[in-house]
């Protein structure tokens, strides 16, 4: 397979994933599945892990099953699948690594990463459904990224 289509078929899975993390974070987890990511948000939480982890498992056991068949065809789906995997990757970096201290984190200095870090600050404020805002990881408001 071409190294351009396989780039652009990585870089459009991250922009995909992006988009639809924001939305199923806005609709499903703010929403139905409250009562599961709420653990996230300091309800009920004992211990390293949170029930939240469950949907990080569950998006890792699709990469892997698409990584997977595609290999097996060698089809597109292995790419799609390594996008997805590099997407969670990203997110525990950023989200639980830099974001949440989940472990000893590095001092962020870079203007983009305390934008992304306020704007989850602002996410977690209240520890409810509603109200919320700044449901995305990699892209947030801009306000939140000026000095």
């Amino acid at each position: 397979m071409n190294v351009l289509i396989i780039g652009l078929v990585l870089l459009g899975t991250l922009l995909f994933m992006e988009l639809f993390s924001w939305f199923i974070h806005k609709y499903v987890f703010h929403g139905p599945l409250w009562m599961i990511h709420k653990t996230h948000h300091g309800h009920q939480k004992a211990g390293f892990f949170e029930w939240n982890d469950i949907f990080s498992l569950l998006f890792a056991l699709i990469s892997l099953y698409l990584m997977y068949i595609g290999f097996a065809n060698k089809n597109i789906y292995f790419w799609i699948g390594c996008g997805i995997s590099l997407y969670g990757m990203i997110y525990f970096i950023l989200h639980d690594w830099i974001i949440h201290s989940r472990f000893k984190s590095l001092k962020v200095h870079n203007r983009y990463l305390k934008g992304i870090i306020r704007a989850h600050k602002i996410h977690h404020k209240y520890l409810h459904k509603f109200p919320s805002e700044e449901f995305g990881l990699l892209f947030v408001s801009k306000k939140y990224l000026k000095k």
